[in-house]
């Protein structure tokens, strides 16, 4: 099927009888921090890394080396300042033990480095690797996704699925998760070489842990507030960005700048001063962590001076405990804070992988039965056999919907808005699902027929044409990829899109902005029905093509049309006339229910509610439109 229109990213759009979004998602939250740990996640999560366990199993290893190789340093250089001290107290030549253990400090060094660039490179490798399986898991799915969800579902909400949270979790399941096992061998590292140097000594210089403990679990609950507090202050300001960027032309129109300058610096004020709370936050760390290491070192210096002096403890073995101590309490303390600062950010990453989850478990409304069959040499008949059906339950927007429509007829659909044509439209393509009676393409349940056998067949220009990022000829060959440059061309001269093409300095080569907005709407929608034509569908579905332009371009538009509708089964909702008069049948609609079907002849002639609307339609027209609008009938 050739999806030609606008509306949005948000699915069907319609005026009539179409679905309501609602102002939040159903239970997606995107102001709560996860677990920090949450078993079921990550066992799901396993299989992505599956692909890449060679390398991870090479940069697990290559972690351990560094954490290793970086925190025994000290215990080596302790060991060697002892050395000296006890040649120089002793009288002794200790050059081959400092000349051994300078080669050794050295030699670590040269691992630690081939180590670390391992790591990174295999982290580096899988992360981008698991990013890229990610995003086109996600896209996949995305589109597989009904239109249901997209009415249910933010757009921005959405996109920050693929974007953050897949970056959030990439970075959780590399670089992340290691740096954690790195912090947590480099302690218990440091805690083994502080027992090995001494007992007494690594027990007074860890008794300051329980104090960081209970400073960091209060500190971490205000933290966690804080940070949801900066999320949802971003997360407003850059919803207010996107909304006054997109309606800048009713911004301005409006004059609306000066009050939404206040309102967004409101919302800036907010988003900064929670940003300053967090940012208070965090400062405290560091000093705690300062102070905390100050007195431990403190602690270890006082017990030794004590020691030397009531003769338990000589110098050089003082010396060698003062600088491996020393030495270890600093760093201690560092794989402590990041371990800390990381804490937050594993929480997000969890949530991230909850929410990627949620996306990816959500089940498309729309599938192909288990027997479905496909559909060749589409005729283009449709029965709608008293069909039923709403968007939310207990509000039926099609009522008892019953018409027949033979292969090659034009179909127009007329009524006031929340009649239900955009629905009628939507449910031929299988965009939902009816909930009573049956839809049946040329004698087959639509529920029978293969999805993408059945939108090959179809194709459909809606009110807002949506171009997409690239040539003009890419925008008309997008839903046929094979399509030569011939058949291009043809299609745009069957349109009347070649006129103005080939004045473009580039023609079809021509690259468009975005959705095309450096052409008219005019010549936008004459792409989307080249677009449209080039597909060959069976099946062409209108949704008030011809409303956005005026009534030149509509003359234009109106001999594309009869091109496009010859021999094509049509559905057209329109107000234009000149589109109505020349439709085979046309049906009229009041509150989901067909009230008047003939041609307009026959039902100008019953004078009932289908010539009520045209008197009403020529009362607002201007003499030009209604004399081109006669020329055209």
């Amino acid at each position: 099927m050739a999806y030609w229109g606008g509306g949005g990213a948000g699915g069907w759009s319609g005026g009539d009888g179409g679905p309501a979004r609602r102002g939040r998602s159903d239970g997606w939250d995107y102001d709560e921090l996860g677990k920090l740990y949450d078993a079921t996640l990550v066992k799901r999560l396993v299989p992505f890394m599956a692909p890449y366990k060679g390398r991870g199993i090479i940069a697990l290893i290559a972690v351990i080396v560094v954490s290793i190789t970086q925190y025994s340093q000290p215990y080596i250089m302790a060991r060697g300042i002892g050395a000296i001290v006890d040649g120089l107290r002793l009288g002794e030549d200790v050059s081959d033990d400092i000349r051994t253990l300078g080669i050794l400090l050295v030699g670590l060094a040269v691992v630690g480095f081939v180590a670390m660039y391992v790591q990174r490179r295999m982290t580096g490798f899988m992360g981008h690797a698991l990013l890229q399986d990610l995003r086109k898991l996600m896209f996949n799915h995305l589109n597989r996704l009904s239109m249901r969800f997209y009415d249910n579902e933010e757009v921005g909400r959405v996109m920050s699925r693929v974007t953050s949270d897949v970056v959030t979790l990439q970075e959780l399941m590399t670089s992340g998760a290691l740096n954690v096992l790195s912090d947590i061998v480099g302690l218990v590292v440091i805690i083994v070489a502080l027992f090995a140097l001494d007992v007494q000594l690594a027990l007074v210089s860890l008794s300051v842990v329980p104090v960081l403990v209970i400073f960091m679990a209060i500190w971490q609950s205000h933290a966690a507030r804080a940070f949801i507090r900066t999320r949802i202050a971003i997360a407003t300001v850059n919803s207010n960005l996107n909304e006054n960027v997109s309606g800048v032309r009713v911004v301005q129109s409006m004059g609306r700048e000066e009050t939404n300058l206040r309102r967004f610096g409101r919302l800036n004020d907010e988003n900064l001063n929670s940003n300053l709370h967090a940012a208070r936050l965090q400062a405290m760390v560091m000093p705690m962590v300062e102070i905390l290491s100050s007195v431990a070192s403190a602690l270890v210096l006082v017990v030794i001076g004590v020691r030397v002096f009531n003769g338990s403890m000589d110098a050089s073995t003082a010396i060698e405990a003062a600088t491996g101590f020393l030495l270890y309490i600093q760093r201690f303390f560092n794989p402590v804070r990041d371990i800390t600062l990381q804490y937050t950010q594993l929480q997000r990453a969890m949530a991230g992988a909850h929410r990627i989850f949620e996306v990816l478990d959500t089940v498309p409304e729309i599938q192909d039965a288990p027997n479905a069959i496909e559909l060749r040499d589409v005729q283009g008949r449709v029965d709608f056999n008293h069909v039923k059906f709403h968007y939310v339950e207990g509000s039926p927007v099609l009522k008892d919907f019953d018409l027949h429509v033979e292969p090659g007829e034009t179909i127009a659909l007329v009524g006031h808005t929340g009649a239900g044509k955009t629905s009628v439209t939507a449910l031929v393509p299988r965009f939902y699902d009816i909930q009573g009676g049956e839809l049946l393409i040329d004698g087959h349940d639509i529920k029978q027929i293969k999805l993408a056998s059945l939108t090959r067949h179809i194709s459909i220009v809606l009110q807002e044409p949506y171009l997409f990022s690239g040539t003009i000829a890419d925008n008309i060959r997008y839903g046929k990829l094979d399509a030569t440059d011939e058949e291009v061309r043809r299609a745009a001269e069957a349109v009347g899109a070649d006129h103005f093409i080939d004045r473009l300095e580039e023609g079809y080569d021509t690259i468009l902005h975005e959705r095309g907005q450096n052409l008219s709407v005019g010549q936008r929608q004459l792409i989307s029905f080249a677009r449209a034509l080039v597909a060959s569908p069976r099946i062409l579905i209108l949704d008030e093509a011809t409303a956005n332009v005026d009534t030149q371009t509509e003359k234009v538009i109106q001999r594309a049309l009869d091109v496009m509708l010859r021999d094509r089964t049509s559905f057209v909702i329109a107000h234009r006339l000149s589109t109505i008069r020349n439709a085979t049948r046309i049906v009229v609609m009041r509150d989901g229910e067909i009230v008047e079907i003939g041609s307009h002849d026959e039902l100008m002639a019953h004078d009932g509610v289908y010539a009520d609307l045209y008197r009403m339609t020529f009362t607002s027209l201007t003499s030009e439109e209604v004399a081109a609008a006669e020329t055209q009938g």
